[in-house]
């Protein structure tokens, strides 16, 4: 059981704060836009609560005791924090910014594609994609995110959206020539840079021993990619980053085998964006979305 909090009246700790940095009643009540007698009969009744005097008064002046010193240095950061998040959520309420922090390639091969359905279903609200790749932390002024990885982001909730199978694709005219796995042996097998287990978990996986990963390096996946249906080798394909190549036949897969990597694409966002509106419409969007790629052949 949760115990219960022991605060005094919010009103006499405010009317303290005003009145400790103000160092009158008179100048507390203008920005309170309340008497000065009611100011001093709140503080009052919070000293009573306390047990300790917080002022002495003086003539002309009003004068912070030991406790009344702590008392303020401890409040003033704690009202500052309350007022700061009040305006965060007054924000958040009346905002229809959607921000989705998402890497490079997956916004470019699968959410742009698709962000006119959510135009037609949220015209009102003001989409913005900001990018930074898979290592980018989660910035506060994020919406949401959408990551590959284990589902481990401590103090964000991670809902997972999609598996992340891994399998060789190239441009249609170099896999009329690829009938076995075997053949890659002398391909050029194009690298991601930090994806380099990639091309071996493969391997591994198909039973091959002995061919060298050897080819181009590339900064991201969507760089791979477009080389390979450049026709400069064959890359490691991975969900769903290709779906749409695939369906185009701008890219094929020439063998069957697909292996799913450790990590999944999990949407990402604080708890406090649970209820938001437009975190709710994005939210329900992509799981149809989801959805309907699963329904596909």
């Amino acid at each position: 059981m949760v115990a219960m909090r022991r605060l005094p009246h919010l009103n006499g700790i405010r009317a303290f704060e005003v009145a400790a940095r103000c160092g009158s009643f008179a100048a507390a009540a203008t920005e309170m836009n309340v008497t000065a007698a009611a100011v001093s009969r709140m503080v009052q009744v919070l000293e009573a609560r306390l047990g300790v005097p917080l002022f002495e008064r003086k003539a002309n002046r009003l004068m912070l005791t030991a406790h009344g010193r702590t008392y303020q240095v401890g409040l003033s950061p704690i009202l500052d924090a309350l007022a700061q998040l009040t305006d965060q959520v007054q924000a958040q309420a009346g905002s229809r910014v959607l921000t989705i922090g998402v890497g490079p390639t997956f916004a470019i091969r699968w959410l742009i594609p698709r962000l006119e359905s959510f135009r037609k279903i949220a015209p009102d609200i003001d989409v913005r994609i900001t990018t930074g790749g898979v290592a980018a932390p989660f910035a506060d002024d994020w919406t949401c995110g959408i990551k590959l990885g284990d589902g481990n982001w401590p103090g964000l909730v991670a809902e997972r959206l999609f598996d992340a199978d891994l399998f060789p694709v190239c441009a249609p005219r170099h896999a009329q020539r690829l009938k076995s796995p075997r053949q890659l042996k002398p391909v050029s097998l194009l690298r991601v840079r930090h994806a380099r287990e990639d091309w071996p978990q493969w391997l591994r996986a198909a039973g091959l021993t002995g061919i060298s990963v050897a080819g181009p390096t590339f900064e991201f996946y969507g760089q791979a990619l477009q080389a390979a249906c450049d026709g400069l080798g064959v890359s490691l394909g991975i969900r769903p980053y290709v779906d749409d190549d695939l369906r185009a036949r701008r890219l094929v897969a020439p063998f069957k085998l697909s292996v799913p990597k450790s990590d999944h694409w999990f949407l990402i966002f604080k708890a406090s964006r649970r209820e938001e509106p437009t975190f709710v419409t994005f939210q329900r969007w992509i799981r149809n979305a989801v959805q309907a790629r699963r329904s596909l052949p």
